[in-house]
């Protein structure tokens, strides 16, 4: 997909604001969506808005160009319900729009208020995302319903309530400096034992609690960003959505998820990544057992090993793979309606390094949410990664090798018989250089060295292959007057379906001298997609061969 990219994001704070207004929190939110992308409201088209109990909690339907008002925003704007996968549905569909070349600033979001009703009330409204006739009737509810996905779950791959108690521990550990979560507070895994039951195996602290909140993303094109100096350094590379059966007694598994699998599988296809890729995911955790169905159908653990990563230690954040860094659903809290784009906030936090976590995951470049909807019938996916930085490159002639900190890219936007689908945009990337980072004066540095390149992750690059569709006679076509001085190479991602190639060139001194000095080369450039840049060292680099600048094809082949 096109690379749509995060430039803002903002949160309330969440827990029980019974004095507030749904629209109110949702202002909230916004505002601070729209500050932190530094981009005026009047350039947003769009708001994407997900809510599924308002009509009960605030008597107020038709919500949508309500909170837009209340954010400012003189736009359309549209209500999307799936339970509480709403938001994550409507960031989805934000993603898609702004990827399509529909509009190039979108806000997606959402809101929930459910403090200002009873605990009964609340239960009987959460209900209504199950089946009305064959559930609702024969009195079930959330907490039995997982209950129920609990039991299959021992019965079939094992585990036991200490397992769900490790989850938990480790979920509020995780909430304790995160000043939006509703509870900062520990909860030792006897504690966790010890507290009644809810509905057998679970147990108090195996629930998430009742709260308000709201969440806000303002989603841009890369186009955008780059034309308006927007820092945006997460880019949303892939997305998913799937579904199942309303009714668990009408569903094959209830210890799987298979609404969650195909989401997962859509949007790592869309990612061009596989699961080994994944460095940190927050998942909807309502209940303790959720979280080990979302792990698994991300493909992050096997069938059955997931029930006891937490107590190994797997998925804390000193584990391989941190689940829940924000405190999850379970400490963090479950505004139902603002869920989805709450994770994707989170997020987008830890992997720009202003998260209070993130030096837990201070080398990750992919993250995934995982937002479901009632007990799963709904299920929504994406993939964050972190963008390059990239040197401004606005002609040709005038490429700088500076830092800088906002992507750029030149202003080569010419078309070719040849390629008639590559993305008609050049972006060279000579450093990898996170915004956590960008205060340092040293930035991070590969070293490598051209004849030996080597994949970032055996997930990102499949196989190095021979230059198929283009040959060096092709050339003077690319980059005119630099054949003779360069090195080349092509990839291909591991998924299957995708079109694109990786082109990797290698630049001399001189070659860069060239390239600086002749305006001309702009004229006959074949456009290409960014791709990722390397600055090469001194100490492994070939003589002749310092500068690596990679690109990524897309063609009709």
């Amino acid at each position: 997909m096109t690379r749509v990219r995060v430039a803002g994001v903002g949160l309330t704070h969440f827990g029980s604001h019974p004095d507030r207004t749904g629209r109110d929190l949702f202002a909230e939110a916004a505002a601070a969506a729209v500050s932190d992308a530094g981009i005026p409201r009047s350039d947003i088209e769009g708001l994407d808005y997900g809510n599924f109990m308002g009509a009960l909690a605030e008597k107020q339907s038709h919500q949508a160009p309500l909170m837009a008002e209340a954010a400012g925003l003189h736009c359309p704007a549209t209500r999307y319900e799936d339970a509480c996968a709403s938001a994550g549905v409507a960031f989805r569909e934000a993603v898609r729009t702004v990827d399509s070349g529909q509009a190039d600033v979108l806000v997606a979001g959402g809101m929930e208020r459910m403090s200002n009703l009873d605990t009964p009330a609340v239960t009987e409204g959460l209900a209504m995302a199950a089946d009305e006739l064959h559930e609702i009737r024969a009195g079930i509810t959330f907490p039995g319903a997982y209950a129920l996905m609990a039991r299959a779950y021992f019965d079939a791959h094992g585990g036991d309530r200490e397992d769900l108690a490790n989850i938990a521990s480790k979920n509020h550990d995780h909430a304790i400096h995160n000043e939006y979560a509703q509870y900062q507070r520990q909860v030792s895994v006897q504690e966790a034992l010890d507290a009644p039951p809810v509905a057998e195996p679970l147990h108090l602290f195996d629930a998430c609690p009742i709260t308000d909140g709201a969440s806000a993303i303002v989603l841009v094109s890369e186009s955008y960003a780059q034309s308006h100096d927007v820092t945006a350094p997460v880019v949303v590379s892939g997305t998913g959505q799937g579904g199942d059966r309303l009714a668990l007694a009408d569903r094959e598994h209830l210890a799987r998820t298979p609404a969650a699998d195909t989401a997962a599988t859509e949007a790592y296809d869309d990612a061009g990544i596989t699961p080994e890729a994944v460095d940190v995911a927050e998942v909807h955790d309502c209940f303790t057992i959720a979280e080990v169905l979302a792990t698994e159908s991300l493909g992050l653990f096997e069938p059955g090993e997931g029930i006891d990563a937490a107590r190994r230690g797997i998925t804390t954040a000193d584990g391989r793979v941190p689940i829940n860094l924000s405190g999850g659903l379970k400490a963090k809290g479950h505004p139902v309606g603002a869920t989805g784009g709450s994770q994707v906030v989170e997020m987008t936090r830890l992997l720009r390094g202003d998260h209070p976590n993130s030096e837990a995951v201070a080398d990750a470049t992919c993250g995934v949410t995982h937002n479901a909807g009632g007990s799963v019938a709904s299920a929504v996916v994406h993939v964050l990664e972190v963008a390059k930085w990239v040197t401004t490159l606005d002609t040709v002639s005038g490429l700088t090798r500076s830092l800088v900190t906002k992507d750029s890219i030149c202003g080569v936007q010419t078309a070719t018989d040849r390629y008639p689908r590559a993305v008609s945009a050049l972006c060279v990337e000579l450093r990898h250089y996170r915004k956590r980072r960008s205060l340092s004066p040293e930035p991070s540095k590969r070293t490598v060295s051209f004849t030996s390149l080597r994949p970032r992750s055996p997930t990102t690059l499949h196989t190095w292959l021979r230059l198929s569709r283009l040959d060096r006679s092709d050339w003077p076509v690319f980059w005119p007057g630099l054949a003779p001085k360069m090195s080349l190479s092509v990839s291909k991602l591991r998924r299957p379906s995708s079109r694109r190639r990786r082109l990797a060139i290698g630049l001399s001194d001189s070659s860069l001298s060239e390239l600086k000095a002749t305006p001309k080369h702009a004229s006959n450039l074949t456009p290409c997609a960014r791709a990722s840049g390397y600055e090469f060292s001194d100490r492994n680099s070939t003589a002749n061969t310092r500068h690596l600048v990679v690109f990524d094809l897309l063609d009709d082949g």
